[in-house]
């Protein structure tokens, strides 16, 4: 079990957080059509706040080529290397806190949640809690975070934010199925990234090899 978190009563875990969903939905209405800081954001989120960062932040790089995506991705990075640490409350450097929130960038991801992603919150609650806290929570915070290096890649970003989203939840609602569902997920878009690039690699390689040994003049000529 983490020891830099305190660990709560049985009956307290047993109860689902409050709607994340809405949470989400209040702070856009709170700050409806005024531009705010990342700073302003984190300042309002309560003890969920690693969780509830993460998922807001996951949100906008769920839309296919969202230019952007990949400087979304950093603080996703970063936070999630937090996580894994153990660390208790969530730290960005001020660069990122300062940076500005568009009122309509806010309200499309509030509204995007609300309409989309309420069959998360219905379908998640306190199950398997082994696999959404403790060590597994590091293990989480360390696949989130090479997912996150995934999205700042030229490469679709959808299926890397689907599994962060995922995970997220799982934290969110100590729901081990929603975790384990999206640790897969991350885990089997990196395996595939992995064996994309070793194949690509390889067969550039036998490719080089086969022109050195059919067209050595080409291959010299190239060279120059």
């Amino acid at each position: 079990m983490d020891n830099d978190r305190p660990v709560p009563p049985d009956s307290a875990a047993a109860a689902p957080p409050r709607s994340f969903i809405k949470v989400i939905a209040d702070l856009a209405e709170t700050h409806a059509g005024r531009d705010i800081t990342l700073g302003t954001i984190v300042d309002q989120l309560d003890e969920q706040a690693f969780g509830l960062l993460i998922f807001l932040l996951a949100i906008p790089c769920l839309v296919p080529g969202l230019p952007g995506a990949q400087l979304i991705a950093v603080p996703i990075f970063l936070l999630a290397l937090q996580l894994a640490a153990g660390r208790h409350e969530p730290w960005l450097p001020r660069k990122a806190l300062d940076a500005v929130v568009k009122a309509p960038w806010l309200a499309a991801t509030a509204g995007f949640a609300t309409k989309r992603l309420r069959w998360t919150e219905r379908l998640s609650r306190p199950r398997l809690g082994f696999a959404a806290t403790g060590l597994a929570e590091r293990l989480a915070g360390l696949v989130i975070a090479l997912a996150a290096v995934t999205i700042m890649l030229p490469i679709t970003n959808t299926i890397p934010s689907l599994a962060i989203t995922l995970v997220a939840v799982g934290l969110l609602q100590r729901d081990g199925l929603f975790t384990l569902a999206g640790m897969a997920l991350a885990t089997a878009w990196i395996c595939a990234l992995v064996i994309l690039v070793w194949g690509l690699a390889t067969g550039a390689g036998f490719a080089l090899d086969l022109a050195r040994d059919v067209a050595p003049w080409a291959v010299e000529w190239f060279g120059h």
